[in-house]
């Protein structure tokens, strides 16, 4: 039996790797009776991608949104429920409650229960990279284990877990010298593919062209390198940006937060002035009218208006 190479001499570990960030998930790989503390990383840079702000041109003040209901204006959060549409304009509305009482216990464990080549998965099934990593000194030598039974074995290793009150399925594979565990999709997020190609005719390709265009693929083969493929609308985007940065002077964004009860203050005086006016309304079509006067007082006589000339008699 082959042995697993040596380990080598441990080098004092920072409790958190440079650039990684916090772990997005802590708990424990577990294969039968063996246990490993680890914690999961995003493998992914959420800032590789420019990402913009709305600016009012006028005022210089970013866009903000609020939460509004036709005829009703903006309404509070703790007013606002989770409804499902099961039918146009019919919703099944449900509490947090509800929702708290079907949510799966988050357990800090992932149990590897099936172990598979790495080609069995179609690749459409994988969704998120994680980078996995021991946690602490004490779990290195089961993480090391692990990590080299899988790559021996050239297999994966599945299972499920919560992480953000979610279940996830797992593929658990060797990455360089660690672990990298990927989240994959469940088969009702897939479309199947047979229904979109059914129109696509199946005649047997011209022997000639297909060799023309095997031809091409083998002088256009290489070893893949990520390197050689850059985001040329980004670089470009970034390149103005830094341009615009250096040749014009960037405007003050006031990043202050709304007032939270300016919109209710606008509604309130719109409100008002709906209730003033139906009530003028309501008043004028209601005013009794004039009662006759009694005997023996006289009449008053009303004062002509300033505005108005009197008329001449004849």
């Amino acid at each position: 039996m082959a042995k697993i190479a040596p380990r080598r001499r441990k080098t004092e570990r920072k409790e958190t790797p440079a650039g990684a960030g916090r772990p997005v998930w802590s708990g424990s790989l577990r294969l039968a009776l063996v246990t490993v503390q680890v914690q999961l990383y995003s493998a992914i840079k959420t800032g590789a991608r420019l990402s913009f702000h709305q600016i009012d041109e006028t005022s210089g003040k970013r866009i903000r949104y609020e939460k509004v209901a036709p005829g009703i204006g903006a309404v509070d959060s703790s007013h606002i429920m989770k409804g499902y549409e099961v039918s146009k304009g019919n919703y099944v509305l449900l509490t947090d409650e509800e929702l708290d009482s079907v949510k799966i216990e988050a357990r800090r464990t992932i149990d590897l229960v099936q172990f598979v080549d790495h080609c069995e998965i179609d690749p459409i099934f994988f969704d998120r990279p994680y980078y996995v990593l021991p946690d602490g000194e004490l779990a290195e030598e089961g993480y090391t284990i692990l990590r080299e039974a899988l790559r021996r074995t050239g297999k994966m290793g599945l299972g499920q877990f919560v992480m953000r009150g979610r279940e996830y399925i797992g593929a658990l594979k060797p990455c360089g010298e660690g672990l990298m565990l990927e989240t994959l999709r469940f088969s009702d997020e897939v479309r199947a593919a047979a229904p979109l190609f059914a129109d696509i005719g199946d005649d047997r390709a011209d022997p000639e062209l297909l060799d023309l265009a095997e031809e091409l693929i083998a002088r256009k083969t290489a070893k893949f390198r990520i390197e050689t493929f850059h985001d040329r609308y980004t670089e470009s985007l970034r390149d103005l940006i830094e341009t615009k940065a250096k040749t014009g002077k960037p405007i003050s964004v006031d990043e202050s937060e709304p007032d939270q009860s300016g919109g209710k203050v606008i509604d309130l005086v719109a409100a008002l002035k709906r209730s003033l006016a139906a009530q003028e309304g309501k008043t004028a079509a209601n005013d009794p009218a004039p009662r006759p006067a009694k005997p023996g007082t006289k009449p008053s006589r009303a004062r002509p208006s300033a505005a108005r000339p009197k008329r001449k008699a004849g």
